[in-house]
Parts: C-alpha cells; sequence; structure tokens
C-alpha cells in the first residue's frame, strides 16, 4: 500500500526557514516523479515544486528563488528546503508521486506569521 510520511513544519517569522521531509514507500519511488502541494484554508491544492528521477526539478512562480526540492532515492524520501518564508505560505503542505494521486498522507502543517 502507498504511503507518505511528511514532517517539518512548524511555526517561523516572515523570512524564517524550514525544511520539510516526505518518506514514500508501497511502490517504486525511484522510477517516479514526486512533487511537493500545498493547501490553505478554503484555498485549493497547489502544486509548488515537482523533481524527476533523474534530479530535475521545477517550481511555481510563487515560490521560485526561495524553494529548493531534493530528493534521495536510496531513502524513498523528497525534502522541500523553504526560504525567505511569506505569511502567503503557510498552508499544510503534501508531497505525491505526480503520475497517480489515489492516497494523500496527513501533510504537515506551516504557518508564517509574526
Amino acid at each position: 500500500q502507498v504511503q507518505l510520511v511528511e514532517s517539518g513544519g512548524g511555526s517561523v517569522q516572515p523570512g524564517g526557514s524550514l525544511r520539510l521531509s516526505c518518506a514514500a514507500s508501497g511502490f517504486a519511488f525511484r522510477f517516479y516523479v514526486m512533487g511537493w502541494y500545498r493547501q490553505a484554508p478554503g484555498k485549493q491544492r497547489e502544486l509548488v515544486a515537482r523533481i524527476t528521477s533523474g534530479g530535475n526539478s521545477n517550481y511555481a512562480d510563487s515560490v521560485k528563488g526561495r524553494f529548493t526540492i531534493s530528493r534521495n532515492n536510496a531513502k524513498n524520501a523528497v525534502y522541500l528546503q523553504m526560504n525567505s518564508l511569506k505569511p502567503e505560505d503557510t498552508a499544510v503542505y503534501y508531497c505525491n508521486r505526480l503520475d497517480i494521486q489515489d492516497y494523500w498522507g496527513q501533510g504537515t502543517q506551516v504557518t508564517v506569521s509574526s
């Protein structure tokens, strides 16, 4: 069964940093494009970053230059380094594969406020 476990969220002030981690299991992780998504209350889920099996990455304009996605295929893990955080980054952050999304993990809460 697919399992996705996000961690590393917390509460920070504007301009702060967080590093999110995602542990994946139940599928051949190293072969799939992975992404980080976020969802704020009352808003649609948004893809903020993606990374191919070979390590090529892409970002939403809203986070470009501030966030960095990476992966460690030997550990079945994907990470999101978040710098220069803004209040509008406040959301629950999720990881998932981009081809099939039948299952979502619990996510990890990121709160950016003064």
